[in-house]
């Protein structure tokens, strides 16, 4: 069974966050600077939360606020995160049932990595693509 811990390998470990006193204009820059749907709102070495697209659609649709608004204001508190030991098939099975794009990656209370569904996804079509391989092959002679 592939590992999120696999999947980290292979992409890395790099998170684009941004420090909770941060307005969400930076979060913003930061998440088109590095073309990605999330960022990880941090105080020093702690995860406090995640700002995602989507919470910033809820700002400007719900809350029509000032660009200063602090980040930490409006990020999602509650995050979900998985452990690098984790498979992708319950990752995917909690992005599903929750709803999320995005899950990071805790080892001993320390971020290590974040995983989209994306990278998910594309893990399990290699694994499926490498079985119907085997599989043509073994019956194929």
């Amino acid at each position: 069974m592939i590992s999120i811990n696999d999947i980290l390998k292979e992409k890395g470990n790099a998170v684009i966050s941004v420090d909770n006193s941060a307005a969400i204009d930076i979060a913003l820059e930061k998440m088109v600077e590095n073309n990605v749907g999330s960022v990880i709102i941090m105080d020093k070495d702690s995860v406090l939360g995640i700002f995602t697209e989507r919470d910033y659609l809820k700002f400007v649709v719900r809350d029509k606020q000032e660009m200063t608004t602090l980040v930490k204001d409006v990020m999602t508190k509650n995050i979900v995160v998985v452990a690098p030991s984790d498979n992708i098939d319950d990752a995917l099975a909690i992005m599903t049932e929750k709803r999320l794009r995005h899950l990071p990656v805790i080892n001993d209370k320390k971020l290590i990595g974040i995983v989209s569904i994306g990278d998910l996804v594309k893990e399990k079509i290699r694994d499926q693509e490498a079985t119907i391989r085997y599989l043509s092959d073994y019956i194929g002679g």
